[in-house]
């Protein structure tokens, strides 16, 4: 019997790998080639595997892209609930994030939005797409309940992040900067 459970472990292991290593092939495609680029095909050449094992664990186009979007999403959400929830500052934590679009985090938020942006024609992404303005929004009640105010702190945070991706790769971005934007938008 220990035997047949370890065999069962092992496999689930190997399968929880082999997701990663397909959900990791999907987000390299969509940072290099864009959204567009995704395939069944194009994951698992990217993977090295063969394209009947991606659809073995994601049989949807929209499956997959709902897991790459789900990896870069709870990234974003870990770190925005822990601000929520612990951090005396949450608009400068939210600012310090907001910044690392520009640096080491540009990649992972050039993927979020990539696939974010896809939501609006693609349902299933919808969801997962709303996580990172739900958790901001829950930053903003922190300091009001004024669902105006937590709508325009919501837009504001989407806006400096497309404006950090949209500007020169090799800006300077200013934290205390976007801080103070950010805190014009909430009641002190």
């Amino acid at each position: 019997m220990v035997a047949e459970h370890e065999n069962v472990d092992g496999r689930t292991a190997r399968g929880r790998r082999k997701r990663e290593q397909i959900i990791e092939a999907t987000l390299a495609i969509v940072r290099r080639d864009g959204a567009a680029g995704v395939t069944h095909r194009t994951v698992a050449r990217e993977a090295g595997i063969t394209t009947s094992l991606t659809v073995y664990y994601f049989a949807t186009l929209d499956d997959l892209l709902v897991a790459a979007l789900t990896g870069v999403t709870d990234e974003y959400t870990r770190r925005i609930r822990e601000l929520v929830e612990a951090d005396a500052d949450p608009v400068g934590g939210l600012a310090e994030l907001i910044a690392e679009s520009a640096g080491p985090g540009r990649e992972r938020a050039l993927a979020e939005r990539e696939l974010s942006t896809l939501a609006a024609r693609r349902p299933a992404l919808r969801p997962i797409a709303r996580r990172w303005r739900d958790n901001v929004a829950d930053l903003a009640r922190t300091r009001t309940d004024d669902p105006d105010v937590v709508d325009a702190f919501v837009a504001l945070s989407d806006g400096l992040c497309a404006a950090i991706l949209l500007g020169d790769e090799d800006a300077d971005v200013d934290v205390s900067r976007i801080r103070s934007v950010l805190s014009t938008a909430l009641p002190h």
